[in-house]
């Protein structure tokens, strides 16, 4: 799935979380990740944690 950088997700709650830049952080940064972070990441199945 691709997400710009500027996608914003509104929650049921109200909450608005950035996520397009968040997944474009951590797939840039994936590498100092603890190996912990990595996998629950890796659980939630994008190609890119694994």
């Amino acid at each position: 799935m691709t997400v710009s950088r500027a996608h914003v997700e509104a929650l049921p709650d109200g909450v608005e979380v950035e996520l397009g830049a968040f997944l474009s952080n951590t797939t840039t940064r994936r590498a100092k990740l603890s190996g912990d972070k990595l996998q629950a990441l890796a659980a939630l199945g994008p190609p890119w944690a694994t």
